[in-house]
């Protein structure tokens, strides 16, 4: 512990020490990370990309360029993730008769710590907010969202929070305190530590961004809908992305909130969640789940969207129920403020309490069933066609069923009371976030590619990482639910009985299994890049989609739509489609659109280090980094130049492009 007579002026709590440098693993790891980032900035700097990147990418307001960006963060923040996910596997099948195993406590603590935050924060929301970037604008016939810059800034906050996260495996330590780091335990007479800090301001900077872009979304959403296109002609994906982006501004201010109020006992000695001194630790808790069980919904309720349009699409039909499928999602949105109290059953709260919550969570079952169902009914008497993204939801149907009935079983709070600290819960949690949100994501990932890319995944690998997924997962995580059954306790680094390490063995296995299936897709991104003309689509439609994402061309155009479309249906470009609607050829017009700016990732940057100031205490790069953001927003209000115009030649033009490959392709 590093006392207040220990704290630099310069440097606050920085030090030599912070470095890990007697942990072979880290020190390994920090060589390994260091030599790849070497040879990528080398390989960037050699083919002269730097400028490409600053002014294509890194400034850019398009929102497809956004959500690409947003993409690529959540499958580099996958692999980090999952690293963790293989070390505690490998040490709690390792660590039986006697063994402690490769890891220390500290070191395994911090490691199951950061999995759930990296997995939840970096990988999943990443994942979500990419998706409902890129699409929900083309969707409703909009060119962009309705606040290009927020969206630029939103997504480099959100960098910036997983970049403090990254740095705490090399600088310092992260929290030992589980992903949500309930006190007294993550207080500063338990943890003393930066760990924590790192856990507060990275999780705070990210936040940040989450919320603006929720708002963004929201405004997109509501005012910049195509002509013709009122709420119940919505596409079932840009539903879920409002209730989503409603549940997000709901709650993660909360989050900001609780957040805030740990740091000031932590920073100020202040006594909110403390044990003493008129604290409430279990204020803490509610507070925390508050925002924590809706975040579940933010997650899911995106992807339910996704096997809505995948369903429909593969099936060759409208999706069945589109009505209730809107009600339904509503229905979750608020059910979900209802249900927080479920994750601590055992708090003592008594029978009244208990039974309220556990009811409201057996009810909040009942739209997510009307979704499974309305699904199955689009498919039947379909003309099914097994693509991957239908592949993958009929992996979720299956997989997520028994995710949800293991959920109404912990809904019952005398079985929550047998349950809950053990495996079981691990078990149920993987089984709806996999089965869920990371089967949707691949299935949305199949399914847009091409129109961002303009070309297809290759389906060989893809098939490959597909298995390797289902049956790693079920692998990995049945043994779970047995040992949940017999009363193992979660988050144990080593164990007494030796008749349990079988069940840790072929759990270790399954998560191997699951490694190969993400190598697949990787090995499947790679390869289609490499065959990308074999894979080309030049129709802009290679699915014969229903929505109006699909009437552009692939990738579509920075204007997105030369002609903003009037819509007359529910499924606005199947409705063209059968109407024999055609594409103007003539009669175009200047586009004004937003400039790209810098002004994102320069307060992002400065708000990272300003974080990175509280977390060590250094308190003059805090005051000067909180001046520069300070200074940076006020001139950033000057710049009035913040639009151009695309002539109406160059839109001729690029049409004139399309129009080309598409009597090519005929």
């Amino acid at each position: 512990m590093t006392t207040a007579s220990e704290v630099s002026p310069i440097l606050g709590k920085l030090s030599l020490a912070a470095l890990p440098l007697d942990q072979p693993i880290l020190v390994v790891t920090f060589t390994v990370v260091a030599i790849l980032g070497a040879t990528l900035l080398g390989l960037i700097t050699w083919f002269r990309q730097w400028g490409y990147l600053w002014k294509e990418w890194f400034t850019s307001v398009d929102h497809k360029k956004i959500g690409v960006m947003y993409m690529v963060l959540g499958t580099i923040m996958l692999l980090r993730g999952f690293a963790d996910a293989i070390m505690m596997r490998l040490q709690q099948a390792i660590a039986f008769n006697g063994s402690e195993g490769y890891l220390p406590p500290h070191h395994y603590d911090q490691i199951f710590t950061a999995h759930g935050v990296i997995m939840i924060f970096f990988v999943a929301m990443p994942f979500v907010t990419g998706f409902m970037n890129f699409v929900v604008p083309l969707q409703i016939g909009a060119r962009d969202v309705a606040f290009p810059f927020l969206n630029n800034f939103s997504f480099w906050m959100t960098v910036g929070g997983a970049l403090l996260t990254m740095t705490s495996l090399f600088v310092g330590e992260f929290a030992k305190t589980g992903w949500l780091a309930y006190p007294p335990l993550s207080g500063i007479a338990y943890s003393p530590d930066v760990g924590v800090d790192y856990w507060i301001w990275g999780l705070q900077v990210a936040g940040v961004g989450t919320t603006l872009s929720g708002i963004n979304l929201i405004a997109t959403i509501l005012k910049l809908r195509a002509p013709g296109m009122s709420l119940m002609k919505m596409p079932v994906f840009t539903w879920t992305a409002l209730c989503t982006n409603v549940l997000i501004v709901a709650t993660f201010p909360v989050l900001t909130a609780v957040l805030a109020l740990l740091g000031l006992d932590r920073y100020l000695g202040m006594n909110f969640f403390t044990s003493d001194l008129g604290g409430n630790a279990m204020m803490y808790v509610n507070l925390i789940w508050i925002w924590g069980h809706p975040e579940v919904y933010i997650l899911i309720l995106p992807l339910f969207g996704v096997f809505s349009e995948v369903a429909s699409t593969f099936s060759g039909k409208r999706l069945f129920g589109y009505t209730s499928m809107v009600y339904a999602t509503v229905c979750i949105t608020i059910l979900s403020y209802l249900v927080w109290l479920h994750h601590f059953f055992t708090m003592g709260s008594g029978a009244s309490v208990n039974s309220f919550f556990g009811i409201t969570t057996m009810v909040i079952s009942i739209p997510t069933g009307a979704k499974l169902f309305n699904w199955l009914f689009t498919m039947y008497r379909g003309r099914i066609r097994f693509e991957l993204p239908m592949m993958w939801t009929v992996a979720f149907m299956l997989t997520f069923t028994v995710g949800g009935m293991t959920g109404v079983l912990l809904a019952v709070p005398p079985a929550d009371f047998v349950l809950h600290n053990s495996l079981f819960l691990v078990a149920h949690f993987h089984n709806v976030i996999i089965g869920g949100v990371l089967f949707g994501s691949f299935a949305a990932i199949n399914f847009w590619f091409p129109k961002a890319f303009g070309f297809k995944l290759d389906p060989f690998w893809g098939k490959i990482s597909f298995w390797c997924w289902v049956v790693g997962f079920w692998m990995a995580f049945m043994p779970l639910y047995i040992l949940g059954l017999m009363g193992v306790t979660r988050r144990m680094r080593v164990f007494d009985d030796p008749s349990l390490q079988i069940f840790f063995i072929i759990a270790g296995l399954g998560v191997a299994v699951i490694a190969c299936g993400i190598a697949a897709l990787l090995i499947q991104i790679a390869v289609s890049i490499l065959h990308r003309e074999r894979l080309r689509d030049v129709t802009g439609d290679p699915w014969d989609g229903r929505t109006l994402e699909w009437a552009t061309s692939s990738p579509p155009p920075e204007y997105n739509f030369a002609f903003t479309p009037v819509v007359h249906d529910l499924d606005a470009w199947y409705d063209m489609k059968q109407r024999g609607a055609e594409r103007p050829l003539t009669g175009f017009r200047p586009i004004q659109m937003p400039r790209n700016t810098g002004a994102g990732v320069i307060l992002a940057a400065l708000s990272t280090i300003c974080g990175f100031g509280l977390i060590w205490h250094i308190w003059w790069l805090v005051g000067v980094s909180f001046l520069a953001v300070l200074a940076t927003a006020i001139i950033h209000t000057f710049d009035y130049n913040r639009t151009f115009r695309i002539p109406a030649e160059e839109i001729a033009e690029t049409e004139a492009l399309r129009t080309q490959a598409l009597a090519a392709a005929e």
